[in-house]
């Protein structure tokens, strides 16, 4: 028997769940509903909002038993290794306690829903080769400590409660509309406020020379759009390039995208207490049980953020 009911989409206001609103509302996706820790800002896809702290054990469970959806994708989370290295709290509580009252609500409120948690490629050891699903789970950071208990709960509420829940293990990711705190997305910032004489022409870098497996945003969630539909109960997948891109490489590309010459400066604020020299996923087991295949090339991504960013700088002008 097929389940009815709605999509919910939790961390419905984030960077991804902004972009996978979109998508689903492409999709024609019926009955859609975003949550959300805040009142969201106007202008997002049409979907309807409810206003959900996943902290809040009694309201996750309410808002559960209300919806009765049928299927739900878990982005809800603190999404910033570097926070988590400042304060592990919020991070360790939001991701792995929020996740905890989601999956309880639905065992006891809704146990039919399709459910797939999104986790990350933090959770692994990382190595000198590409990370397959069947790695060592050995994360090196108090972030990717937390997704990787997100994501055992995940799987153990699968395996034990038998609820129809699969798991997303997304690398880094990037695109239009992300948060500056993130290297991609502050280096397109700072060069659209340099072009508008906003700021002087010297960006605030970081390590320039770690190497990370980059995923535009819109193929990742056409990822999480494909597991949701088709992937086994139970099951986990990378949702990564298969391409490691050094940093300093990433920002001499979007320099040459500039409309005006700009130096680089190191700034400490920036710099991790232990930052991964590489981590690199691969996508194969995704690929051979569903077909997915990243399919935007890293210059169109970072054009297409740099040009988000100029838009935004613009508006404020």
């Amino acid at each position: 028997m097929t389940a009815t009911g709605p999509t919910v989409v939790t961390g419905a206001n984030g960077f991804v769940g902004r972009h996978l609103l979109a998508a689903l509302h492409a999709r024609h996706t019926p009955n859609l509903i975003g949550w959300h820790r805040r009142p969201p800002a106007a202008g997002g896809p049409v979907a309807g909002v409810r206003l959900v702290d996943m902290l809040d054990r009694d309201a996750v469970r309410r808002a559960i038993a209300d919806d009765r959806p049928a299927r739900l994708v878990h982005l809800a989370g603190a999404p910033h290794v570097g926070d988590a290295w400042r304060n592990s709290l919020p991070t360790l509580q939001v991701n792995v306690l929020g996740t905890h009252h989601l999956l309880e609500a639905i065992r006891l409120e809704h146990p039919s829903c399709r459910v797939l948690v999104v986790t990350s490629g933090m959770i692994y050891r990382a190595g000198d080769a590409a990370l397959a699903e069947d790695a060592p789970l050995v994360p090196s950071n108090p972030y990717g400590l937390s997704k990787l208990a997100q994501d055992q709960l995940a799987r153990m509420t699968a395996e034990h409660d038998g609820l129809d829940v699969v798991v997303a293990r997304p690398f880094n990711h990037v695109g239009p509309g992300q948060d500056p705190s993130f290297a991609v997305s502050s280096f397109a910032r700072q060069i659209a406020m340099t072009e508008a004489g906003l700021a002087p022409p010297q960006l605030k870098v970081g390590n320039l020379d770690a190497q990370r497996d980059l995923t535009d945003v819109r193929d990742v969630v056409a990822a999480y759009i494909r597991i949701l539909d088709a992937a086994p109960r139970g099951s986990a997948f990378n949702v990564c390039s298969g391409r490691a891109h050094r940093i300093g490489d990433l920002l001499d590309r979007l320099r040459r995208l500039s409309r005006v010459a700009i130096s680089t400066i190191p700034d400490p604020e920036r710099m991790r207490p232990s930052d991964i020299p590489l981590l690199l996923g691969s996508h194969d087991r995704l690929t051979r049980t569903l077909g997915w295949e990243p399919a935007i090339p890293i210059d169109v991504t970072l054009a297409d953020t740099l040009a988000w960013w100029r838009s935004e700088v613009g508006a404020t002008v």
